[in-house]
Order: C-alpha cells, then sequence, then structure tokens
C-alpha cells in the first residue's frame, strides 16, 4: 500500500543577497496600500490612438513642491512600453465601490485595452489625454520627470500638472493580504 502523502511547500530559494521571493512576497502581502488606475493615451495606436490602463498598488506621493509622484511599473509591460515614449498619464485613486474595475485592469493574459474601457465611465484629462475614471476618489494627470530601473521593475516620477477630487463620499479601495478591501466604518 502507498501512503498518501501532502505536497511539500515550494523550496524557498534565497537570492544571493536577500531573502527569497517567497518571503518577500509574504511580508509586503501584509502592507495595505490604495489600489489606483494608472491611464494613458496611445495615439500612434491605430487611427485614433488606444486608452491603456493598468491597476497599481504601488503608488505614492513623492514631493509637494514641486508636486511629483511615483509609480511602479513591470518591465516589459504595455504601461512601461507606452510610458518610455509617451510622458503624459494620469492615475485615477480608486473608491471602494470600484472593486471591478480594479480586478478587469489587473488580470493576466487579459484581453485588449479597448474592450477593458468598455463599461467603465470616465472623461479624457485635458491635459494628459489619459481616462479619468468616474467615481474615483481623486485623479491626478502627470507628465514624466525621471525613469529609474529597479530590479524587475520601472518606477517612473511624474509631475503633477492638475488634479481633480470627483468623489468625496467613498472610502479608498485597499489591498491586503492578496485580496481588495474597504476600511470599515
Amino acid at each position: 500500500m502507498f501512503q498518501k502523502t501532502s505536497p511539500q511547500p515550494p523550496l524557498s530559494i534565497p537570492h544571493p543577497e536577500g531573502v527569497s521571493n517567497e518571503k518577500f512576497r509574504a511580508a509586503m502581502s501584509r502592507f495595505t496600500a490604495g489600489v489606483t488606475l494608472v491611464t494613458a493615451h496611445d495615439p500612434d495606436s491605430g487611427a485614433s490612438g488606444e486608452d491603456v490602463g493598468m491597476t497599481a498598488t504601488a503608488f505614492m506621493s513623492v514631493s509637494l513642491d514641486p508636486p511629483l509622484v511615483l509609480v511602479s511599473v513591470r518591465n516589459g509591460s504595455r504601461m512601461d512600453d507606452l510610458l518610455a515614449e509617451q510622458p503624459l498619464w494620469a492615475v485615477s485613486l480608486l473608491s471602494e465601490n470600484q472593486r471591478q474595475i480594479a480586478g478587469r485592469f489587473a488580470m493576466k493574459g487579459r484581453l485588449s485595452d479597448r474592450l477593458l474601457f468598455q463599461d467603465v465611465p470616465y472623461t479624457r484629462g485635458a491635459v494628459s489625454g489619459a481616462p479619468l475614471i468616474g467615481g474615483a476618489l481623486a485623479v491626478v494627470e502627470c507628465r514624466t520627470e525621471k525613469r529609474v530601473e529597479a530590479g524587475d521593475h520601472t518606477l517612473v516620477i511624474g509631475r503633477v500638472l492638475e488634479v481633480g477630487l470627483p468623489n468625496a463620499d467613498d472610502g479608498p479601495l485597499t489591498y491586503f493580504k492578496g485580496r481588495y478591501r474597504h476600511l470599515g466604518p
């Protein structure tokens, strides 16, 4: 008779310097982050261009004077490639009621961005030309100031050119332990 054994966890192999990917991912999953949608318009794609979007939790304010923000994008992603060429982009800070939008733009192996924007209410930013998601807590339009390669991601630092505060009533959409969450009352 064969004994049934439980599957062994994958080996945790550390990097030459530092912890393993698994340990690092586990630690970072315990950091609560706000959820944003980074958008840009690719004027060179098709007759009227194409809108591109990605869900990001690695977003932060960098400086008040001048007003700067930072977003981290995966190297080689569609957004990374576009922001290397297109200096204007926007970020919509998602509300707790926009979980479906966040999930839609975070899918791996997803459909075209054109299909992802269908049924998502947005206006076009006057400065960036990028989609600004309707119902977001705030929107910021940016121009890239600097790109810094950092491991498998690129940190894109943008000067904030315009802001909007379309929704002050809802709470923020957050991400904690691999799931979208909202803050309790």
